[in-house]
């Protein structure tokens, strides 16, 4: 069935109005008629099934017939902390990273940076779009949010069990091993992972330094090869999801 994403709370039993792009998406492109069924999103972990019992130009409302958790989303919640790419990298990024199970990502600006930060509202609008589209796509019951930039010096990991920073000159602890590691000093999994990826330059010492001050962060190789910027968070991500998930 196809996936509508709605922005508010919603029960099995209740009526309601879908207006908006998904509603010009669901009248003008899918043509959707009464009496079709669907799902609905809200960003709780949940999938609502509805049905349609009536179509306008520009609305829809339909009926809320049923709820389930949705088996798409992990159970551990990894974020990602990026260095801005080069222009346009940040687009697939977000794409792939939330097809992988991402549960946010924030952009960082750090000393190698290449491109200048920019906060404009247009480009944080458009990427969290490219992270709504991609969470549909990909059946997630949750749309992953892309945050405004901040520098990589500045962000406190204190909220994540456990932090990892991919680096070029670490050559010996892999994602496995730090997870066996954390398992064996805390007594399970870690539920919530950071994962900290530099940019084309790489890494300054220094920052690498600072992160790893964080008594929950490690440093990790990727193996043997070195991965453009935007491999490597996407690399990183199925990692983890294969080891935690199984």
């Amino acid at each position: 069935m196809r996936r509508f994403f709605i922005d508010k709370n919603i029960s099995v039993g209740d009526t309601l109005e879908l207006t908006g792009d998904e509603a010009r998406h669901l009248v003008t492109v899918l043509r959707m008629a009464a009496g079709s069924e669907l799902i609905l999103i809200n960003g709780s972990g949940a999938e609502h099934t509805a049905k349609l019992i009536k179509v306008g130009s520009d609305f829809a409302e339909l009926t809320v017939t049923g709820e389930a958790l949705c088996a798409a989303e992990p159970v551990n919640k990894v974020a990602l902390y990026q260095c801005l790419p080069k222009a346009g990298k940040l687009d697939l990024i977000v794409q792939k990273c939330v097809e992988l199970g991402i549960s946010s990502i924030h952009p960082v600006y750090s000393k190698r940076c290449i491109v200048k930060p920019e906060r404009g509202e247009n480009k944080l609008i458009r990427y969290n779009k490219i992270a709504q589209e991609a969470a549909k796509q990909c059946g997630r019951a949750v749309v992953p949010r892309v945050h405004p930039v901040e520098e990589l010096k500045s962000v406190a990991f204190g909220e994540y069990d456990l932090v990892l920073i991919a680096y070029e000159d670490e050559h010996e602890l892999g994602i496995k091993a730090a997870l066996k590691a954390f398992a064996r000093e805390r007594g399970g999994q870690a539920s919530s992972i950071a994962i900290v990826i530099g940019p084309e330059g790489g890494f300054e010492a220094e920052e690498v330094d600072a992160v790893l001050k964080n008594g929950n962060a490690r440093a990790v190789t990727l193996g043997c090869r070195i991965l453009r910027t935007e491999t490597a968070g996407m690399a990183m991500l199925a990692m983890l999801m294969y080891e935690m998930e199984g």
